[in-house]
């Protein structure tokens, strides 16, 4: 990868360790103001009061992600990240979790050369699912 698909991976990676500490504000810090997080199959949401809820709500289950790959498409100012992932967590009650799929989220490089996510959806495989 280039120096700029390297800036584009860091970023999501940010987001990741982020989410993995449960960092809320480092979470919301990786989206422009008016992201859309997709957080089922299907629907967007992007008002940032349901989507620091829905983010709790993960936190809950003390995920945690692996990708099993990246790939990171540039054109001026807008990329692209693809990743196969794998998730494991744990629900308040005990119950292990297992979930994996696709992430394809769009960024954009911001004036101060720092990229940031504006469209996140984990869910790119659906599609191939149906």
């Amino acid at each position: 990868m280039n120096t700029e698909q390297m800036a584009v991976l860091n970023a999501v990676k940010s987001m990741t360790a982020s989410f993995h500490e449960g960092d809320l504000d480092g979470v919301m810090s990786s989206y422009e103001k008016d992201a859309v997080i997709v957080f089922e199959p299907g629907k967007g949401v992007s008002d940032a009061e349901v989507i620091k809820e829905a983010f709790k709500g993960w936190f809950a289950v003390n995920p945690h992600f692996e990708y099993a790959g990246h790939d990171v498409v540039i054109s001026g100012d807008i990329a692209v990240h693809f990743a196969p992932w794998k998730m494991n967590g744990t629900t308040p009650d005990g119950q292990k979790i297992e979930q994996s799929g696709l992430s394809v989220a769009v960024l954009r490089r911001q004036e101060d050369g720092n990229w940031l996510m504006i469209i996140d959806n984990p869910y790119g495989a659906a599609l191939l699912e149906q």
